[in-house]
């Protein structure tokens, strides 16, 4: 008898396993929503009082410095925006996923954090992995913000298609070519500019053009033009044929390694004019043999320590506070790319849509659109590229130090 009725129990507790692990079938999702499961995508996003909000960076390997400040920004950001209450108090979770620097990972761990159901993503940092996840998350409509990759590919197709979802909080290459050929000019007084540029580099070509036809523009004639390929620490002969042109500014948009090569050959080339650069530059007076090498230059940078404005201040004080270090450009501007996506998100909340649908990341994509706001690097907006429209940090090289010069 017992036997039977153990046997009559057990077959009860399975027909109430496959009643409860039944489900309804969910209505069929927009066409427009993510590729992934969408149903369970948006419960996931939307699951308990939290927002769920990927961040994909370089954590670790040869790039991770850059990732590690751009993440320390941005859940610093994320850490304070909760501490107030979140929105309506519904808090911002962050799941981070590490892609150590490479596109193929990067468009894994972009996947993952769509799996696991997040609503937007912040990242990516460099400009190769951000681009090679650029076009799936167009087709899944994904609102997403980098705060430091800075190619034009990363907001444009070639084709002139913009990526409607995609943002970021940094300025572009050739913004920097822009400012720098028009400060030269109105704050320098130059009438004359040489350039020399990486042959290998889309940033250094970038920066490099955009100057070129902004000094044009501004009347300043481009009386030397010179080159190098990738990889190169030789740059006497480009360096001796600027110096024969006795150009008021040179501009050479490259990284500080470069940079601190140039800078010494330069002195024993005999090149006499102000040195323009890049934010490419920041951390030059690290690796240069004599800083007096570089005095008088100016270079281009997203912010600056220095700033006194009550924004940038209270920002350096919390992150000194909080990691014990000074926070570089990249950390400000993970820090502005988590205040502008978490205002985007708020408008979405303010819908009544649910975390995770399609609807609701079409409003983030429109509320991220509609940015107007002040932020640690400037008050920002965006033109019709998804690019921020802001102000640079001029930074001048004098008495051995890196300066802020003002904005510009």
């Amino acid at each position: 008898m017992k036997k039977i009725v153990s046997t009559l129990i057990a077959l009860m507790m399975v027909l109430v396993c496959f009643a409860g692990c039944s489900s309804t079938p969910a209505a069929d999702s927009d066409s427009s929503a993510p590729a992934a499961d969408s149903t369970a995508a948006s419960e996931d996003a939307a699951s308990g009082d939290a927002i769920k909000v990927g961040v994909l960076a370089p954590l670790t390997g040869s790039v991770a410095e850059y990732g590690v400040a751009v993440a320390n920004g941005v859940k610093m950001y994320v850490e304070e925006f909760n501490a107030a209450g979140g929105i309506n108090g519904k808090q911002i979770q962050l799941i981070e996923y590490d892609e150590e620097g490479d596109s193929a990972k990067a468009v894994t761990g972009y996947n993952s954090l769509v799996d696991q159901g997040v609503t937007a993503i912040i990242g990516d940092v460099t400009t190769a992995p951000t681009v090679a996840v650029v076009v799936e998350s167009q087709a899944d409509q994904m609102p997403m913000i980098t705060a430091s990759a800075t190619a034009d590919a990363v907001t444009v197709a070639e084709d002139g298609t913009v990526y409607e979802n995609m943002f970021r909080s940094c300025f572009i290459d050739p913004f920097q070519g822009n400012k720098m050929a028009s400060f030269a000019s109105e704050k320098l007084g130059a009438t004359t500019a040489a350039v020399l540029y990486n042959t290998g580099s889309d940033y250094s070509i970038g920066c490099a053009e955009a100057f070129q036809e902004q000094a044009a523009a501004v009347g300043m004639e481009i009386v030397a033009v010179e080159s190098y390929a990738d990889g190169a620490t030789e740059f006497q002969s480009q360096l001796t044929n600027i110096a024969a042109k006795t150009p008021d500014v040179l501009f050479i948009p490259d990284y500080y390694s470069v940079i601190a090569l140039v800078a010494q050959q330069a002195n024993a080339a005999g090149v006499t004019a102000t040195m323009l650069g890049s934010d490419g530059w920041d951390s030059v007076l690290d690796v240069v043999t004599d800083a007096s090498l570089l005095e008088g230059s100016y270079y281009c940078s997203g912010y600056s320590t220095q700033d006194t404005s009550e924004a940038v201040q209270t920002f350096v004080s919390a992150y000194q506070e909080k990691y014990d270090a000074s926070p570089n450009m990249f950390a400000a501007q993970g820090y502005d790319a988590a205040m502008i996506m978490c205002a985007a998100l708020a408008k979405a909340e303010e819908q009544g849509l649910t975390a995770g649908t399609a609807e609701y990341m079409a409003a983030v994509i429109d509320a991220l659109n509609a940015t107007d706001m002040e932020c640690v690097t400037g008050h920002v907006t965006y033109d019709e590229f998804n690019n921020p429209e802001k102000t640079a940090a001029i930074i001048n090289i004098t008495g051995g130090a890196a300066e802020f010069w003002g904005k510009y």
